[in-house]
């Protein structure tokens, strides 16, 4: 689709928003967000008619691009025939959101319960990995997201916690392995996932085992920096969770549904959580949806136990039927083949030879279409090109980045010292390498702010 340029229309959705909408996360004087026009594959414009390649998938959940014609089709069918019923009826789209759902989960997570995004999935399962152990603490770490309700913004170990960190949660950080940046100053991947492993036990020990009702983890952590857990560790941390009886929770929000090159992060590792929480790419966010993948343990908990939470809208039929055109699209299309080949082919080949020529690239890191730029200041020290958590004059850096990226067509995914690449699962060959040479014009600029 070719935009069209309407300035006038444009400049009254801006003025609707400004004097209305409440953005998240944000200081409401201080932001100028874009006024869309439209959307189509993995582009997007503005009503100036300035045309976007989308290299952060919405918020990480495009995975097959905008306005996919047969999801699209399959939403306005769900529409005519059923467009809302209430939960606790068997539905034809949710039975069959569900039974498509758990085909592709890893082990026996054969049960679905379903919530309207990803920080109710993890309310949820972490709801049921209390009730099912009787036990009141989780354990999560310093560099992760689990979403900005109660309990899942409390889980989470980034800024966006401290704010609404009550202390009281029943909540324990730790560090999980990082290597670039190992708090254990491990040089090899093998000596970072033995003491990182080590580091838990610790914590588990000295927080008492008995307490413990869950470990939450992001398969992959996302928005935190796309690090990929050293071979050894999700198998170490279920062993973990086996031997004191700890309910093990892995985060798929983001990492979920052909992202990484898999229908699921943890089918890359062979490890097979107790909980799976799952939303973004489910439907490619046509419509909210989320869930809890459950095994067969904890969920004979209640089978003669009432589980008290629910949602009204819990599998509602035009978010389910937008899952199951998503799902067959993906199977039908062999999406998450292509979201492997892209990664190995085009963007992992692409990133690290941008790094060879770009002295600001620290470090790349991915797999499939989920990939991290560390941007730095010195590649010796590894120091990054921006402060933790910077804002204002302190993260002009990376602003200039983001401008230039921009200016030269792409949207970037920037989150404090990083830019990630993070396209639809569909993107093709071309758009990828589009993407590659507008980051190359804008770490130019990066490179300005190394010594």
């Amino acid at each position: 689709m070719t935009p069209h340029p309407d300035p006038k229309a444009g400049a009254a959705v801006k003025a609707a928003d400004r004097a209305h909408v409440f953005h998240s996360w944000s200081a409401q004087g201080l932001i100028d967000p874009l006024a869309v026009a439209g959307a189509e594959g993995s582009y997007f414009w503005d009503y100036d008619g300035n045309r976007y390649l989308d290299f952060t998938s919405g918020l990480v959940y495009t995975n097959i691009g905008y306005q996919h014609p047969k999801v699209v089709a399959a939403i306005q069918e769900q529409a005519g025939k059923l467009t809302t019923f209430a939960p606790a009826f068997a539905v034809e789209a949710r039975s069959e959101a569900a039974r498509l759902i758990a085909e592709r989960t890893p082990g026996d997570l054969d049960k679905i319960f379903f919530t309207n995004g990803g920080a109710e999935a993890v309310e949820n399962a972490i709801r049921m990995a209390r009730l099912h152990t009787g036990r009141p603490k989780v354990l999560s770490t310093y560099r992760s997201y689990h979403g900005g309700t109660a309990t899942a913004v409390n889980l989470t170990g980034d800024p966006r916690r401290w704010a609404s960190d009550n202390g009281t949660s029943g909540v324990v950080h730790f560090w999980g392995p990082f290597l670039y940046r190992s708090p254990f100053y491990s040089e090899t991947e093998q000596q970072e996932c033995e003491r990182a492993l080590q580091h838990l036990e610790d914590t588990i020990a000295f927080e008492g085992p008995a307490t413990i009702a869950a470990i939450i983890l992001e398969t992959i952590p996302g928005t935190a920096g796309i690090m990929t857990p050293p071979p050894g560790y999700l198998a170490g941390v279920r062993e973990i969770c086996d031997r004191y009886g700890i309910v093990f929770v892995l985060d798929e929000v983001m990492a979920g549904f052909g992202r990484t090159g898999a229908w699921f992060a943890a089918d890359h590792f062979g490890v097979v959580p107790d909980l799976l929480t799952f939303a973004k790419g489910v439907n490619s966010g046509y419509v909210p949806l989320g869930g809890v993948a459950i095994s067969g343990a904890v969920a004979a908990t209640f089978e003669n136990r009432p589980y008290p939470g629910g949602l009204t809208y819990s599998g509602h039929p035009l978010a389910c039927a937008a899952a199951v055109a998503t799902i067959n699209v993906m199977a039908e299309e062999k999406v998450v083949e292509h979201a492997a080949h892209i990664g190995e082919t085009v963007l992992g080949p692409g990133l690290r030879e941008l790094a060879e020529r770009h002295p600001s690239v620290g470090e790349v890191r991915g797999t499939g279409v989920f990939w991290a730029l560390d941007l730095v200041k010195d590649r010796e020290t590894r120091e990054p090109l921006v402060p933790y958590n910077a804002s204002g004059a302190a993260n002009a850096p990376m602003a200039a980045f983001a401008a230039a990226c921009k200016k030269n067509g792409l949207w970037p995914f920037v989150n404090m010292n990083r830019t990630h690449a993070v396209p639809p699962c569909n993107v093709t060959e071309a758009e990828a390498k589009e993407g590659l040479a507008a980051l190359d014009v804008a770490l130019s600029l990066a490179d300005e702010h190394t010594v």
